[in-house]
């Protein structure tokens, strides 16, 4: 489990995050929504140590990221895996290379070790007949799941998924969250997502979290996201779910036609 106290942040002498706490769990699909600037992209690079916060608590199963050492931060990140938004692919190494690399830079296994580590991995998102290709011959579906294998070879305790669905079409953007969600379960991570995606929320959203401009407003599940009493909660909601709906039937119908 991953917690964090009371977080606040501030640029320029402008506090992007509000005194914000919230659980994120092991085993759990955890969702980071709410609109632009509320301050989403902030709070999760806090959490993984990209930012520093100036007052509060990061504790990963107890262990306070800020009050930890350069050589405790490192060891941390072996724990962390990383899906990036646009997938993060080396364009000049292939599906199988991609993989392998946390594993060439971070452990000590031999190089059969790597290769069974990264063909497992790669099996488990079943993408095991791709491993030869390059990422620039597979879709971005494909990519996805290629980058969803790197981030798991490490075998991570806790993964960070940045807007995993964006440029997805809805069929590939599903297959993605079930995805996460069946690797979440069956390995016990913390998995943490940042998305704007409704269709994620819905679908997977077994523990969410909402910010308003830098609050942490709301925490709760996709069965209680639709019976909330706040506001901004609702108003996020339904815009973004009306938003998708028009977004998803343009890419499955093509643009209307002006009369």
């Amino acid at each position: 489990m991953i917690e964090v106290k009371n977080i606040v942040k501030s640029f320029d002498g402008k506090t992007i995050l509000h005194d914000v706490s919230a659980k994120f769990y092991s085993g759990k699909t955890n969702l980071i929504i709410g609109q632009s600037g509320s301050g989403k992209t902030v709070l999760m690079k806090s959490i993984i140590g990209l930012i520093r916060p100036e007052e509060g608590e990061i504790l990963y199963d107890g262990r306070n990221l800020l009050d930890m050492t350069e050589k405790q931060v490192k060891d941390l990140r072996k724990e962390i895996g990383m899906l990036f938004q646009g997938s993060a692919l080396f364009d000049s190494e292939t599906v199988l290379g991609n993989v392998m690399f946390p594993l060439m830079m971070f452990t000590s296994q031999s190089r059969g070790e790597q290769l069974e580590r990264a063909r497992f991995c790669l099996e488990r998102v079943n993408l095991q007949g791709a491993e030869n290709k390059y990422p620039s011959e597979i879709s971005g579906g494909m990519q996805k799941r290629v980058a969803i294998a790197r981030a798991i070879a490490l075998n991570p305790r806790y993964l960070f998924c940045d807007e995993p669905n964006s440029g997805l079409d809805p069929k590939t953007s599903i297959l993605i969250d079930e995805l996460l969600h069946d690797i979440t379960h069956e390995y016990n991570i913390t998995t943490i997502i940042n998305t704007h995606d409704m269709n994620s929320v819905l679908g997977i959203g077994e523990n969410i979290v909402f910010l308003n401009k830098g609050y942490r407003e709301w925490v709760g599940d996709k069965q209680k996201i639709f019976t909330t009493s706040s506001e901004a909660l609702n108003e996020f909601v339904f815009a973004t779910r009306l938003f998708q709906e028009v977004k998803d039937y343009i890419i499955s119908h093509g643009q209307p036609k002006e009369s």
